[in-house]
């Protein structure tokens, strides 16, 4: 599956404000909030994320279609990895240990504010040199296309996946 790349990035500006406000107020409550926003992506596909709805339903369609695609897995991946720590930060709140949830909350607002303000992802870029170690085909951007259907996606995937093993 395909993503408009600007969907996650949306997604990071919204995690990256509501991490400021957990590391600004101490509130393990809305981090946990987080890390469910962060699972719900991760596990069940960015189609189902919260921010990602959000996203297709009033900022899509306001602009220009996209110009490239990319992979779902990499900013799948990147979710899981954000859940992780807002799954450990959660813990360090409610549990008095502070440093923690603070440690945890500031790791995860430093690579969201690097996916919103840069266009960085750094969970993707984990992914996708892990895909490489492990011998897997990358495919990271489809071809322009005007509107690509779901068909067009798939075919441009599959040759994508012909040249990498070739």
């Amino acid at each position: 599956m395909f993503v408009d790349p600007r969907g996650p990035r949306f997604g990071a500006v919204v995690t990256s404000l509501v991490l400021a406000a957990v590391l600004i107020t101490g509130n393990g409550w809305l981090l946990a909030a987080q890390a469910v926003v962060f699972g719900i992506g991760a596990f069940a596909g960015l189609r189902f994320a919260p921010y990602g709805r959000v996203f297709r339903r009033f900022v899509q369609p306001r602009l220009a279609p996209p110009r490239e695609f990319e992979a779902e897995a990499p900013p799948r991946f990147a979710q899981g990895v954000g859940f992780g720590f807002a799954l450990v930060g959660t813990v360090g709140y409610l549990t008095g240990v502070t440093a923690l949830g603070v440690v945890a909350t500031a790791f995860a607002l430093g690579a969201a504010f690097l996916n919103a303000a840069f266009d960085f992802c750094l969970g993707c870029e984990v992914h996708l040199r892990l895909v490489r170690v492990l011998g897997r085909p990358v495919v990271r951007y489809v071809p322009e296309a005007d509107v690509p259907t779901s068909q067009t996606l798939c075919a441009d995937a599959a040759q994508a996946k012909e040249k990498a093993y070739a």
